[in-house]
């Protein structure tokens, strides 16, 4: 059974983006969130097993999604998505429990590689 992702960014262009690298690799994009706040009720109600997160998000950024998801389940597998030159946030992101992380713009290999070595 292909596993189960939720997509959080707030411009839809990248979630499309994301979504039809996803797709084309074989997952199951369950939701999409647009912030953080919104980021952790889908994480909640649709338990995915791959989370894709922003950094840079209004209302709540993807940090503090990521740590209120972890909160919720330790075991929780997300991975960030960030701009270049955000390497200080990266680094943020992983020591709060972010498995990995993609560099906008996408190459979509690299998308599936990252996620592919979070779920094994």
């Amino acid at each position: 059974m292909a596993s189960k992702v939720l997509i959080v960014d707030d411009a839809a262009f990248m979630r499309m983006m994301i979504k039809d690298i996803l797709i084309k690799g074989g997952y199951n994009v369950v939701g999409e969130a647009s912030d953080g706040v919104e980021a952790v009720e889908k994480y909640k109600e649709l338990s995915p097993d791959l989370v894709t997160m922003d950094i840079t998000m209004p209302e709540k950024d993807g940090i503090a999604a990521l740590k209120e998801i972890r909160e919720i389940n330790s075991a929780a597998k997300i991975i960030m998505c960030s701009a270049m030159g955000q390497q200080s946030m990266v680094i943020d992101a992983i020591q709060a429990g972010a498995k990995d992380f993609i560099v906008k713009p996408f190459q979509a290999d690299r998308v599936l590689e990252a996620i592919q070595k979070t779920l094994s």
